[in-house]
């Protein structure tokens, strides 16, 4: 990085419940953070009653922080993860993009590039009905979709996640079976392009 130039900030927001997006997430970060001048700002969200209520701790006993509205500000671009939750995002998610409606009336996101990444319980288990749900507030948001060409090998020889809308990874019934090599590395994929999209429109903007 050049001396006194700012870093370019990625922020990657997810919720996980037994941990599989949370492995996911990190090898996103970590592609984040393979280009030269950015960096990951790793949040999570907590979780939800059944009225809808955010009830975790104010600050998580493990892990990254919470999300917080300055993040939304402060990014140069986003990337979201979540379970799939029958061909959803989890109310986790959208209970934390319901609360980004001053993000939107400021216009904080607008021309900033956005990815989306999930983890399904089986292979068709709506993964990418799940990434479409997560897109659909980052457009009216103004975001700039970034997806996963067929340029990366793996997508066209994955035999577990990963997919042209999104990295995604399949954990099974009990949420604990590994990243495979292809989903970290189309996640770490996801992670570059975001970042690189991110300091293009930079660049161009001057």
């Amino acid at each position: 990085m050049i001396r006194g130039m700012a870093l370019t900030e990625i922020l990657v927001v997810y919720y996980s419940r037994h941990g599989a997006t949370a492995a996911l997430a990190q090898a996103v970060a970590d592609g984040v953070e393979s280009v030269a001048g950015c960096a990951a700002r790793l949040r999570t969200v907590p979780s939800v009653s059944a009225s809808h209520e955010a009830v975790g701790p104010s600050v998580p006993a493990e892990g990254p922080p919470y999300a917080e509205p300055q993040d939304l500000r402060d990014c140069a671009g986003l990337i979201l993860g979540s379970p799939t939750r029958f061909g959803n995002m989890s109310a986790a998610m959208k209970y934390f993009i319901d609360g980004s409606l001053n993000a939107w009336l400021s216009g904080d996101l607008i021309g900033k590039p956005a990815g989306v990444f999930t983890s399904t319980g089986s292979l068709h288990g709506g993964q990418e009905s799940t990434l479409l749900s997560m897109m659909l507030p980052l457009l009216h948001h103004g975001m700039l979709i970034v997806g996963l060409p067929y340029s990366e090998p793996d997508l066209g020889s994955t035999r577990t996640g990963g997919s042209p809308y999104g990295a995604s990874h399949v954990a099974g019934s009990d949420g604990r079976m590994p990243i495979s090599e292809e989903e970290h590395r189309l996640a770490k994929a996801l992670g570059r392009r975001v970042a690189r999209t991110a300091q293009a429109l930079r660049s161009a903007a001057g």
